[in-house]
């Protein structure tokens, strides 16, 4: 079983964190990446800086960066201004997000779901005019911090609009870590029934720890494209209470344990978080990470 990691780390994992994290920590953060065999990298946000100030230096990651030769870079863009500044930073595609929520819409991105549907099929066309393709991320499809549950219909109805206006992948998102695995096995079977297993990602968060076993039932559905954050790391700024992205690390274990093929190096992803760590000034929640570092520690002679 072949398993793309679709790598969200350095933005959807550095956007909620307190610190501003270093041009030069970011760039070294991606490259570390880069060089553990992911094959897919999100690098940042071409975002609104006073709504999301983490994101302000996007352009400037894409610029320091070293681009490794079967890796593609990707970004976010909320329209058609961050579209052209992804276009002039080099990404190799785009990634829009709708949300499921109608109030989570309003929120998030200060536009209807309806409203936001229309920006993308001009963001959509004209990434695929300057040779971009455009993923979709539909966030909140297993709960809303506002609305609490989505009708699942509501789920199946955008995620066919997504893949009509010219998405080329749609990430089923737990943007707030609600969903459970039974959850998961029903909403999937609704989508599945209209869209085709290649046409879907999953995105979970693990605010209840629900995050590999979701994966896991996506998985024996077909999915086999999956998000994760190195170390973790993660959260959004306009849900309440929503932690980190399932870890990369964590991810890697079971698809190992799984016998699947990724490509990926685990030990250099963690690597690549434990150098990010300090920077952060606070653990990452990953437990394979934890593990990986115990027996680093253990590993090392004894101080005489």
């Amino acid at each position: 079983m072949s398993v793309v990691i679709y790598e969200v780390g350095p933005r959807d994992g550095l956007q909620n964190e307190p610190t501003l994290v270093p041009l030069e920590a970011k760039i070294a953060f991606v490259d570390a990446l880069s060089n553990a065999g992911l094959s897919i990298i999100e690098v940042g946000a071409f975002v609104s800086p006073a709504r999301v100030p983490a994101m302000a230096d996007s352009a400037e990651v894409f610029a320091g960066i070293t681009r490794r030769q079967g890796t593609r870079y990707a970004a976010l863009v909320p329209n058609l201004v961050g579209l052209e500044r992804a276009v002039n930073a080099k990404a190799d595609f785009v990634a829009v997000f709708a949300a499921a929520s109608e109030m989570f819409s309003q929120r998030n991105i200060n536009h209807t779901i309806a409203e936001s549907l229309d920006i993308y099929t001009s963001v959509v066309a004209t990434a695929g005019t300057a040779g971009l393709q455009s993923r979709a991320y539909l966030s909140t499809a297993f709960g809303c911090p506002f609305e609490g549950r989505v009708p699942i219909p509501r789920v199946v109805q955008l995620t066919q609009r997504l893949l009509d206006l010219g998405a080329y992948e749609v990430a089923i998102s737990d943007t707030i870590g609600v969903a459970h695995p039974e959850q998961v096995r029903r909403v999937l079977d609704a989508v599945l029934a209209t869209v085709p297993a290649d046409r879907l990602a999953v995105h979970f968060h693990d605010t209840r720890g629900m995050g590999v076993a979701n994966v896991a039932v996506a998985l024996q559905m077909g999915i086999r494209t999956i998000d994760s954050s190195a170390g973790g790391l993660g959260g959004c700024p306009y849900a309440p209470g929503a932690t980190g992205n399932i870890a990369t690390e964590d991810l890697l274990y079971l698809l190992s344990g799984l016998g699947s093929d990724t490509g990926v190096d685990a030990a250099r992803v963690a690597d690549a978080s434990l150098a990010i760590e300090p920077v952060l000034g606070h653990s990452l929640p990953s437990r394979a990470l934890q593990a990986e570092a115990a027996a680093r520690r253990r590993a090392q002679p004894a101080q005489a």
